[in-house]
């Protein structure tokens, strides 16, 4: 009667092969993202926000491997927003109601701390050229500039590009290439 061996290691080996493919997967995403975020960065204006481009964790869900390209939270990340899809006009005020009677100085330093902190601060005042001008102001909105959009767009093909060719490094025909510290 035939006896098999090494049957136990060759059904690890088979279990390896779907957490490894995972790990490679998400090292492509990641090798895509980086291409479109270059991109991002070569298109947006202003430097804060260039500077807080970041590319998040690949995440795996419902059989999907996706990476998010994010802008780091603060100023930054409210410049982009802005910067990507305009801003439609508004008032912005620093009446009495919003403020609590503090001072403007003292209504901007909160609503910093309270962003800092993910929470809502007392109250908004505009101040220009560290002087207030006005208890409320129109502010006629800013056009959209988009630069995270036409970045995906334009780097689509260049990004699968990147991500297959971490593909082809990784996997061969004698196994499956995994870096000591994405283990």
């Amino acid at each position: 009667m035939p006896v098999l061996k090494g049957r136990a290691a060759e059904d690890r080996r088979r279990a390896e092969v779907e957490k490894k493919m995972r790990l490679v997967l998400r090292a492509a995403a990641r090798a895509g993202a980086g291409v479109i975020a270059d991109e991002a960065k070569d298109r947006v204006t202003s430097k804060a926000v260039r500077e807080g481009v970041r590319i998040g964790r690949a995440t795996d869900r419902d059989e999907k491997i996706a990476v998010r390209i994010t802008v780091e939270e603060g100023w930054a990340r409210s410049l982009g927003a802005w910067l990507e899809w305009g801003t439609e006009g508004h008032f912005i005020t620093d009446d009495q109601a919003a403020s609590g009677g503090r001072t403007a100085r003292r209504v901007n330093y909160l609503d910093t701390q309270a962003a800092r902190e993910g929470r809502a601060g007392p109250g908004a005042t505009l101040v220009i050229n560290g002087k207030p001008v006005g208890t409320t102001v129109w502010h006629p909105g800013a056009s959209p500039h988009p630069w995270l959009r036409p970045a995906r767009d334009i780097k689509a093909r260049e990004a699968v590009t990147a991500a297959q060719a971490v593909i082809n490094a990784r996997v061969r025909r004698t196994g499956i290439i995994i870096p000591a510290e994405e283990e």
